[in-house]
C-alpha cells in the first residue's frame, strides 16, 4: 500500500471515531441485499436535497448551464435525481468495497470488451478514460472481473477514508496510484498495465487549459494526452450507468483514434467531448455537485 493510504496509529483517537461508526454501518450495510442499499441510498438522497443547501445549489446551476433549455420544473427535478445518485453511490461504495465478487454476478451487463481486448493485444497499456458517474464504485468491481486494472485516487482530506478504501480496492485491483505520482503511471502504461483515469474535474489553474463542456468554457486537465503519449498508450473510454433496480451496464468505448494531437486545447476538449457523450446518456447521475466550473478565464466572475 502507498505510503499516503498506510495506516497511522493515531486512527485510534477519538476525532476518527465517527469514521470508524460510519464505516461499520456501511460495511454492515454491504451485506444487506442491493435492493435494500438503494432504499437507503434513496433515503439519504431525500437528506441531501433538503440538507445539503450549497451541494444542491452548486448542481443547480451546472444543470442551468449545461441544460439552458430546461425548464424550472424539470431542473429541480433532475437536481433531485443528481442528490438521490448521490445518496446511491454512497452505499455502493460500501458494496463495492465489501459486498463480495458475487454481489454484482448477475447485476450488470458488460459490452465493448472487444475494445479493450484488441488495445491490449497490440502490445501497450491502456489509459481507461471515465467520469465521475456516481456509478464509478460498482463499474470498477465489475471491470475487474473482466480485466486487471490500475486505478487512480486522491488524498481526501481524512486519512482514515483513504486508508479504508485503498485497502478494500486493492484486494481486487492491480494497484492503487496516488494522482500526483505521474511517473508510476507512466511506468505501469509503459508496462502495459490498463489504467482507469477520471479527467472530468476541476483541479485549478495550474495544470489545466480551457475547453468547452456542454459548451461552457472549462478547467480540464491538460495531462491526458501527456500522459498517453509519455506511457505509449492507447486511450479508451468507459461509461457505468446503473437502472432503478440495481441492474449496471458498462460500456467500454473503441480507441480513440489519431490521439493525442500536438494541440492541448484540441486534446482536452475530444476528451470532454467524449465524456459529455456518455454523461447525456444519464445526466442524473453524473456528480454535479462538484463545481466543475470553479476555475474561470481570467477576467471572469464566478458562475457560482
Amino acid at each position: 500500500m502507498d505510503k499516503h493510504a498506510a495506516f497511522r496509529y493515531s486512527f485510534f483517537l477519538p476525532n476518527y471515531w465517527h469514521i470508524w461508526f460510519f464505516l461499520f454501518l456501511l460495511r454492515l450495510c454491504s451485506s444487506l441485499p442491493v435492493a435494500v442499499n438503494f432504499s437507503i441510498g434513496r433515503g439519504l438522497g431525500f437528506l441531501f436535497f433538503h440538507l445539503a443547501k450549497s451541494r444542491r445549489h452548486t448542481a443547480d446551476v451546472n444543470i442551468r448551464l449545461c441544460y439552458p433549455d430546461l425548464s424550472a420544473e424539470d431542473r429541480l427535478q433532475m437536481v433531485r435525481g443528481v442528490m438521490q445518485s448521490c445518496g446511491i453511490h454512497i452505499m455502493e461504495t460500501g458494496m463495492a468495497m465489501w459486498g463480495g465478487v458475487g454481489k454484482f454476478q448477475h447485476r450488470h451487463e458488460f459490452v465493448g470488451g472487444e475494445h479493450l481486448a484488441a488495445a491490449i493485444k497490440e502490445g501497450k497499456g491502456v489509459l481507461l478514460v471515465g467520469s465521475h458517474l456516481t456509478a464509478i464504485d460498482v463499474g470498477a468491481r465489475i471491470l475487474t472481473q473482466y480485466f486487471p486494472i490500475d486505478v487512480l485516487y486522491r488524498n481526501q482530506v481524512n486519512p482514515l477514508m483513504i486508508h479504508m478504501q485503498i485497502k478494500a480496492r486493492e484486494t481486487y485491483i492491480n494497484q492503487a496510484i496516488p494522482r500526483k505520482e505521474t511517473m508510476q503511471l507512466i511506468k505501469n502504461l509503459r508496462r502495459g498495465h490498463i489504467v482507469w483515469y477520471a479527467p472530468d474535474q476541476d483541479y485549478g489553474r495550474k495544470h489545466c487549459v480551457f475547453a468547452p463542456f456542454f459548451g461552457i468554457q472549462a478547467a480540464s486537465v491538460s495531462a491526458t494526452s501527456r500522459i498517453a503519449t509519455m506511457g505509449n498508450a492507447s486511450v479508451l473510454s468507459i461509461a457505468y450507468y446503473r437502472d432503478a433496480k440495481g441492474f449496471y451496464r458498462v460500456e467500454i468505448g473503441p480507441k480513440l483514434e489519431n490521439f493525442p494531437s500536438e494541440d492541448e486545447v484540441l486534446n482536452a476538449t475530444r476528451i470532454n467531448q467524449v465524456i459529455e457523450d456518455i454523461v447525456r446518456k444519464a445526466p442524473d447521475q453524473y456528480l454535479w455537485v462538484h463545481r466543475r466550473f470553479k476555475t474561470r478565464p481570467l477576467g471572469e466572475k464566478s458562475l457560482y
